[in-house]
């Protein structure tokens, strides 16, 4: 059967397949494009006129080709290694190590996992480091920065003021003991305090503060231990073996531990370890 004769008059209805032969070409044309710019950039860079001096951007690691530009690249890299340790570095050098240690045990003191949550102990263990160390500051601000940012002494100089009021701050909360074992190490003959480095106060200071702390934290956990203690032999007495004491003794620690104002106490001892 034949088709039916076209007229010439009639209208023709519109073909489906034109706006896509038109977007696949349209695509093919900007992938062309694409292609072209990223493989013949470095063409249309050379074909610009003199007077425009088109950017370079670099994701590779390209060899030093002088050596000051290494000794530059290692300056730089040893100094973001020293600003991302410098917190830590200066928090072993204040009080914070006491006061996150002390407050840590008394959430395990407790028996409580997650209560307090890390980030509450560790912000008011901050606030209190601030309080404490604010004498300090103000030295280091009066001795070392405000001469410093008026160019009244040298770099060195500022390092120098600052280093002998933290150094102070540390041989008054160390022990004579655990500063000798690192003169000792360090092969050093007799020094006054005032003249040793900090590689030799920052580890002693350390390792005082580490025995302070734990000193502190067991006299945390004697009371706590002591209710325990009771609970237990009362559920045995009762026949309740089968009853866990946690259940019962961490409501009567909590309760102890509002009934005497337990965060008050614990951080006044704290400060008064610092100030005494």
């Amino acid at each position: 059967m034949s088709p039916a004769p076209h007229d010439e008059g009639a209208p023709v209805a519109p073909r489906r397949a034109r706006p896509r032969r038109r977007w696949g070409a349209a695509l093919l044309v900007a992938a062309v494009l694409v292609l072209g710019c990223g493989a013949g950039g470095h063409a249309f860079a050379q074909a610009e006129p003199t007077g425009l001096t088109p950017f370079h951007v670099s994701l590779g690691i390209d060899s030093a080709s002088q050596p000051q530009n290494a000794d530059t690249a290692i300056q730089l890299l040893f100094a973001i290694t020293l600003l991302s340790l410098a917190p830590s570095i200066i928090l072993l050098m204040t009080c914070f190590t006491r006061i996150v240690i002390v407050l840590s045990f008394v959430r395990s003191a407790l028996s409580l996992q997650g209560t307090p949550a890390n980030q509450i102990i560790v912000g008011l263990s901050l606030f209190i480091t601030f309080f404490i160390m604010q004498p300090v500051w103000n030295d280091i601000q009066r001795d070392a920065i405000q001469p410093y940012s008026a160019k009244q002494i040298s770099g060195s100089a500022a390092l120098g003021h600052a280093s002998r009021h933290l150094r102070a701050f540390m041989l008054k909360q160390a022990r004579p003991k655990d500063i000798e074992l690192f003169v000792a190490l360090a092969k050093m003959g007799p020094t006054a305090p005032a003249d040793l480095p900090l590689r030799v106060v920052v580890p002693g200071f350390i390792i005082s503060e580490l025995r302070t702390a734990f000193q502190m934290g067991f006299l945390l956990f004697v009371p706590f231990i002591l209710i325990d203690l009771v609970v237990a032999t009362v559920l045995m007495s009762m026949g309740m073996m089968m009853m866990p004491p946690v259940a019962v003794s961490l409501p009567l620690k909590i309760l102890l531990f509002v009934l005497v104002d337990g965060w008050d106490l614990v951080v006044r001892s704290v400060i008064q370890s610092f100030v005494s």
